[in-house]
C-alpha cells in the first residue's frame, strides 16, 4: 500500500493530504516507459555495433580462416600453374617436335568454358567474388590438365609407334663382314652377267660361300619363302611395316616360313646359288611403299664408320653384277 503523503497549509495552518491527479501519473509512467525504451535500443545498438557476441566470434573466425585458405590455394594453383606451363613447353617443343606431331594451339590449351553463367549458384555472398575467381581458376586448370593429359597419352602412342618403328626399319647387313668374301656390287647401272648389257641393278649383291647365314634386317614377318619369284630363286621376304619390305635371293634354302615372325639379327636362310645368279651370293634388296631404294642407306645397325666407307667406295662402282 503506498504512502499517504501531506502538505502544510499556511493559511489555514493545518497540514493537507496530497491528492496525485491521474493525467499526471499517466504521463509520468509514459515517460519512464519512452526512456527505458530509448534506453535499451541504444544498450543493444552500441552491442551490436561494438560488443561481438560469441556467435558473432565464431563466425569471423570462421570467415577469416576460409579467407586464409582461399589465398593458399591461389598460391597452390600458381605453383601447379607454373609447373603445366613447363611441361606444356616441353611437349611443343620437345616431344611433340621429335615424333613429328603438331603442337597444341595456345587457344585450345586455355580455352574457357561457354554457355550459361558455371557460378550464379555462388553470387550474392560477401565472399562472392574470392569464391569464383578461384573456382573459375580452378576449372580452367582442370581443363589445361586433361587437355595436357591426352597430349602425353598421344605421346606415349607415338613413342610406342617409334619404338617399333626403330625395331621394323632395315638396319643392319644380312651377311656378316666376317663371313662376307667381298661387297659384289651396289645399287644403280651395272653390266648384267649373262647379257653383258648395261642395266639397273636394283639391289645390292654380297659373295659369301655357300652356307653362310643370312639374318633378318629388321623385325617383321616372312610374307615369302619360295622360289616362284623370275630370276630370284629360293627367295624370302619380310614384311616389316611401316611401308618397308626386304627381300633376300638366291638362298641355297630357308631356316623360316611363311607367316613366321622374325626379329632383327634371327638367321633366316643361308647363301645359295639359285635362280639366275652367276655365283654364290646374296641378292639384297629394300622397297618403301612398293618402290626399290637403295639398301646402302640402312646399315647404320651394325656397321662402323669406317666399315660403311669401305662399303660405299665398293658399292658405287659401276662393275658387274652376279645376277
Amino acid at each position: 500500500m503506498s504512502k499517504v503523503k501531506y502538505y502544510y497549509d499556511s493559511e489555514t495552518l493545518s497540514y493537507r493530504k496530497i491528492e496525485r491527479k491521474k493525467r499526471r501519473t499517466v504521463k509520468y509512467i509514459a515517460v519512464f516507459l519512452l526512456a527505458a525504451g530509448l534506453f535499451g535500443f541504444l544498450t543493444v545498438f552500441i552491442t551490436s555495433q561494438y560488443i561481438e557476441s560469441p556467435k558473432e566470434k565464431a563466425l569471423k573466425r570462421e570467415l577469416s580462416n576460409m579467407q586464409l585458405q582461399f589465398e593458399l590455394l591461389n598460391k597452390k594453383m600458381d605453383e601447379a600453374q607454373t609447373v603445366l606451363e613447363h611441361i606444356a613447353n616441353r611437349d611443343d617443343n620437345i616431344y611433340r617436335l621429335y615424333f613429328e606431331a603438331n603442337p597444341i594451339p595456345e587457344e585450345q590449351r586455355r580455352a574457357g568454358f561457354g554457355g550459361v553463367n558455371r557460378y550464379k549458384n555462388l553470387e550474392g555472398f560477401d565472399n562472392s567474388k574470392l569464391i569464383i575467381e578461384s573456382s573459375k581458376r580452378l576449372d580452367m586448370l582442370t581443363k589445361q590438365i586433361v587437355v595436357q593429359s591426352k597430349s602425353l597419352d598421344e605421346i606415349a602412342k607415338l613413342a610406342a609407334e617409334k619404338e617399333k618403328l626403330l625395331a621394323a626399319i632395315p638396319a643392319i647387313q644380312p651377311v656378316s663382314n666376317e663371313d662376307l668374301t667381298r661387297m659384289a656390287s651396289g645399287y644403280g647401272y651395272r653390266t648384267d652377267p649373262f647379257t653383258k648389257a648395261r642395266k639397273f641393278h636394283y639391289g645390292m649383291d654380297f659373295t659369301a660361300p655357300r652356307g653362310t647365314p643370312v639374318y633378318a634386317t629388321g623385325d617383321g614377318v616372312v610374307v615369302r619363302a619360295d622360289s616362284r619369284s623370275s630370276g630370284y630363286g629360293n627367295h624370302i621376304r619380310i614384311d616389316h611395316g611401316f611401308g618397308y619390305v626386304s627381300l633376300y635371293a638366291h638362298l641355297y634354302k630357308y631356316n623360316v616360313k611363311k607367316n613366321q615372325k622374325v626379329k632383327r639379327g634371327d638367321v633366316i636362310g643361308f647363301v645359295g646359288n639359285t635362280g639366275r645368279s652367276e655365283a654364290a651370293h646374296l641378292h639384297y634388296e629394300i622397297f618403301k611403299d612398293d618402290k626399290r631404294i637403295n639398301p646402302l642407306n640402312f646399315y647404320y645397325g651394325n656397321l662402323s664408320a669406317e666399315e660403311f666407307e669401305e662399303l660405299l667406295k665398293h658399292a658405287s662402282l659401276e662393275n658387274q653384277s652376279l645376277d
